[in-house]
């Protein structure tokens, strides 16, 4: 098994162009479950396969709990994403973060502006042992840097559309999907 390292510093070089170069992209499928609904009792696929978990409502919803759901699905990627971005700034800075960590908190809210819902999030960075102006800049620019931070604060390309009746599901989302085969 390869060791595990983290991604070189070259990543920060700005990148110049006119559109987008897209770097990575991954796709996951929410099915709905036992009760049929996606937020209840879905069973979310990555397209790879590596992520297939079961989601339940918070009790705090009125749910039974018992497993995951989409605000710690977005908390994970955002501290993962934040994180990352963190240690790249800092090594390239020559700073060092043993114990750094980051913890993202996603709250599932009322929104007075419509009276629908809404997602706020809350970023605590720990960097114990780095001298506190210079942490402070490092978690400034990381927020500059970290794309979950950016999408937080100018907000995201969103493409939401029907699918045409011939296209199919990703195959790691057919597996166990009802009315569907395994293969």
């Amino acid at each position: 098994m390869a060791s595990l390292r983290p991604p070189p510093t070259s990543l920060l070089d700005k990148f110049h162009g006119q559109d987008p170069r897209e770097l990575y992209s991954t796709s996951v499928t929410v099915s709905g479950g036992d009760a049929g609904h996606g937020r209840a009792s879905g069973i979310a696929r990555s397209d790879d396969g590596s992520l297939n978990v079961h989601l339940r409502l918070p009790a705090e919803l009125g749910g039974s709990g018992g497993g995951t759901n989409p605000e710690q699905l977005f908390a994970a990627g955002y501290a993962a994403c934040f994180h990352g971005a963190l240690i790249l700034l800092a090594a390239r800075e020559g700073v060092k973060t043993n114990g750094a960590a980051v913890v993202a908190t996603i709250s599932f809210s009322r929104d007075p502006m419509d009276g629908l819902f809404m997602l706020a999030a809350d970023i605590c960075v720990h960097l114990p042992g780095v001298e506190r102006e210079l942490a402070r800049a490092l978690v400034r620019n990381t927020e500059r840097f970290c794309p979950y931070a950016k999408m937080a604060r100018q907000g995201i390309v969103n493409v939401v559309r029907l699918a045409s009746p011939d296209e199919e599901l990703p195959d790691a989302a057919r597996i166990g999907t009802p009315g569907r085969r395994a293969d």
